[in-house]
């Protein structure tokens, strides 16, 4: 490989969830072929020389250190991984991925697989709109013509219209379309890790439940009877006052915040360990407070067995924990459960941990990543 070059590349999709196709293309190409420079505004048009679904169009600049040979193998494998199929005989038809090189610097290609500049860009406005918004002044090696002139030429009359859809370079810039992301799971789910992974590598606020200072846990976990309501009661005060204090006001160089917890969770847990008469009492309160905190927008459930929960717990070390009787847990999972079931309109993911190990092994915690991506693309923010 030699130095890096300029590239131009036009995308198109006009089958599935278009919008997330091209993102996702986006970050593909960032990862496997070289830093994304420049986003065009997205377009809208008809499918042309052939009937099919509208398209959505873009346009990218990016750095390659390949070679045009290289980069044109890259993009077409690229394509298949999005379920692209090459008609041997050719011809347009639907795609859920289009990618066709541009302008590869201001080399002139023309051999059998390849020709750079496209031959075909300047009689098309859903490539040269979308061009003309990141390379007005660029000229064609060919033409000896800028992008702005050969727009002005051009003579494709079909409808072109720019939506308010907006792409990213990478996932941080999606991920901070976002206020609040709320982890959720089981005690030794890893919600606390995962959150700091996450808000680590985002750039995010870290909304972390303050819980190890409470005074009556330790007594909960040796007389449940006993001391239920009280801890209860001091857990939804110091979450209510802790949730408004940290998420009322965003913090100016961070991108959006995460928590490892829902303050939804106080009643969760007291569902479980209170009486009916305290459970009510304690639902009126929690109600009036609930109102007034800040909902997310995605709401993460790291789901895990009780064995699994267990031997997190053990590995831990906290010693009230040690003696979790496994039946409190399997009831909380049930809990969590209820409650995402019971509220289909919070936008809620959940995620089956099995044997998934994200804090060692790279490739499950881009698993998870890949979740929230999608859910966050489904949202069209």
């Amino acid at each position: 490989m030699g130095r890096k070059q300029k590239v131009y590349l036009s995308l198109g999709s006009n089958l599935g969830n278009r919008l997330a196709n091209l993102q996702k293309a986006i970050f593909r190409i960032e990862k496997g072929v070289g830093k994304i420079l420049d986003i065009s505004s997205v377009y809208e048009n008809p499918a042309m020389g052939f009937e099919g679904d509208q398209f959505l169009n873009i346009v990218i600049s990016l750095l390659t250190p390949f070679n045009p040979k290289e980069l044109l193998n890259v993009l077409l494998q690229i394509e298949k991984e999005f379920g692209r199929i090459r008609s041997a005989e050719g011809g347009y038809s639907s795609r859920t991925l289009d990618i066709d090189i541009i302008y590869f610097g201001s080399e002139v290609i023309n051999n059998d697989d390849l020709v750079v500049p496209h031959p075909q860009m300047q009689h098309r406005n859903f490539v040269l709109k979308p061009l003309g918004d990141i390379a007005p002044q660029f000229y064609h090696p060919v033409l000896y013509k800028d992008t702005r002139n050969l727009l002005q030429e051009c003579k494709d009359n079909s409808r072109l219209s720019k939506t308010k859809h907006k792409l990213f370079k990478n996932r941080s810039g999606l991920f901070s379309q976002l206020q609040l992301i709320a982890i959720e799971g089981n005690i030794g789910a890893g919600k606390t890790t995962l959150s700091k992974m996450i808000g680590n590598d985002f750039n995010a606020k870290l909304v972390l439940e303050r819980f190890a200072d409470n005074p009556f846990l330790p007594k909960f976990y040796e007389d449940q009877a006993r001391y239920a309501f009280p801890l209860e009661m001091s857990f939804l005060a110091d979450r209510y006052q802790q949730f408004m204090d940290d998420t009322s006001q965003f913090d100016l160089f961070k991108n959006f915040m995460v928590s490892d917890y829902d303050i939804f969770k106080s009643l969760i847990f007291a569902k479980i360990t209170l009486q009916k008469e305290e459970y009510n009492l304690y639902r009126k309160v929690f109600s009036f407070m609930y109102k007034e905190v800040r909902k997310p927008e995605i709401y993460l459930y790291l789901y895990q067995n009780t064995e699994r929960l267990l031997a997190n717990i053990k590995k831990r070390g906290r010693d009230y924990e040690q003696n979790i009787d496994p039946v409190y847990l399997e009831k909380i999972n049930r809990g969590y459960l209820d409650f995402i079931k019971g509220n289909p309109n919070q936008n809620s993911v959940i995620v089956d941990m099995g044997e998934l190990d994200f804090v060692h092994n790279p490739v499950d915690y881009e698993f998870i990543l890949k979740k929230l991506e999608d859910n966050i693309l489904s949202l069209n923010i």
